[in-house]
């Protein structure tokens, strides 16, 4: 289905600046998060972390973002946007800092605990923002340019952390991330106009009833059970890929920037045209078309031995497009459920499932796989079989839930 307003809308200078602040926001979340990843095996060794403990470590953020975002679900929609979204900036910036200062694992499990109940839902904060902003029938746009955050963080982001590692060890990046976050959030306070329409719109209940009344709309409870089980697959594969790369693959490591910056230029041009497909097209097509891609990619991944550094990029950079068309397309379909006075509570508690799906995702996957002693990972194959049963239950889940959607 076409859709002529997704043509017809002209974006004012305000409205992209929005746009291009909340992307760069968003890069700084999604890289303190992916990070974690391509240090993976530089971080297990240095501090003789098993794969099980790094789990704990991904894990951690999640649990800890899952409970935050509970309880941010209760107030999200009582409070100006902007000061919420500066809040929670602040505290993901100072947990951010913690990971750069840890010199042993259960400080470092502290950390990531401590930036997942910030930042953990800073992304729900962001959506939420761009949905009280923006039509739905340009939401893939705008959404596609705010995830385009996630290529970025490969494109320039993880090649200048594993840079800074290298060279000054794995804390390096933490500092970065600490740095430009600290610039972006200085940017928002000031030029970052008060979102707060949703505030005229009267509302009897009090924080808990309001959370209450999110976690029994039956909509709702659909939307958020299909969004857990989308956040599985990355939770499941991220954490270990870069060690999969390494050890069953046989990308040297000083060649891993090369892999993430390809992958991340590819996916970084691919996002705003994913976006635009999503409002011309329809955003359920989209999320379709990159579910099948994904499961095809995530199949023939997961199988890889020693491989070509040509083909390991080509492979990650179709299932990269796959991956990207699933979340841009969910989030703007995601976006047209909740009404404007629950919007936020919505968001975060979405964010919230999400992450605890993801945590749960991540320990079991460092159940799965295990470490030979030459370091090699062992049942990633079975890992893959995991997430393509996830994807497709996404797919069904999905299906249903579009009746809900106006237009999808």
């Amino acid at each position: 289905m076409a859709y002529a307003n997704a043509h017809n809308f002209k974006f004012t200078g305000y409205q992209k600046f929005v746009v291009g602040v909340l992307a760069f926001l968003q890069f700084t979340v999604v890289l303190d998060f992916m990070v974690l990843s391509p240090l993976g095996a530089v971080l297990m060794p240095a501090l003789s972390i098993t794969p099980s403990q790094f789990g704990m470590v991904v894990s951690g953020y999640a649990f800890s973002a899952g409970i935050s975002g509970f309880l941010a679900g209760a107030f999200a929609d009582r409070f100006d946007r902007k000061k919420m979204l500066l809040v929670f900036y602040t505290g993901f910036i100072l947990g951010t800092f913690l990971c750069g200062i840890a010199r042993n694992f259960p400080f470092l499990l502290f950390a990531r605990m401590v930036t997942g109940v910030f930042g953990g839902i800073m992304g729900s904060i962001v959506f939420a923002i761009a949905t009280d902003l923006f039509p739905y029938e340009v939401r893939g746009r705008v959404i596609g340019t705010i995830q385009s955050a996630f290529a970025s963080s490969q494109v320039l982001g993880i090649p200048v952390a594993l840079f800074l590692s290298n060279h000054w060890g794995w804390h390096a990046p933490f500092f970065m991330i600490v740095a430009i976050g600290a610039a972006a959030g200085l940017l928002i306070f000031l030029k970052l106009q008060p979102i707060d329409a949703h505030l005229k719109i009267k509302s009897d209940r009090n924080p808990m009833q309001h959370l209450v009344k999110t976690l029994s709309t039956a909509r709702y409870l659909k939307a958020f059970a299909t969004m857990a089980l989308l956040a599985t697959g990355g939770f499941m594969l991220m954490p270990f890929a870069s060690a999969f790369s390494v050890h069953n693959m046989g990308i040297p490591l000083t060649k891993l920037p090369v892999v993430y910056l390809a992958v991340g230029l590819v996916t970084m041009v691919s996002g705003p045209f994913i976006g635009r497909a999503c409002d011309v097209w329809g955003k359920y097509s989209v999320f379709v078309f990159g579910s099948v891609l994904s499961m095809i990619m995530i199949y023939i991944y997961t199988n890889l031995g020693i491989t070509p550094i040509s083909i390991v990029i080509a492979v990650n950079a179709l299932l990269m497009v796959g991956i990207t068309s699933r979340i841009i397309s969910s989030q703007a379909l995601m976006s047209a459920i909740p009404t404007p006075e629950s919007r936020g509570s919505f968001m975060s508690v979405n964010a919230s499932m999400q992450m605890i799906s993801g945590g749960l995702a991540s320990m079991l996957a460092g159940l799965i796989v295990a470490e030979a002693p030459d370091g090699a990972i062992l049942n990633f194959d079975l890992l893959g079989h995991v997430v393509l049963i996830a994807i497709t239950l996404t797919l069904v889940f999905m299906h249903f839930l579009r009746r809900h959607i106006p237009t999808s």
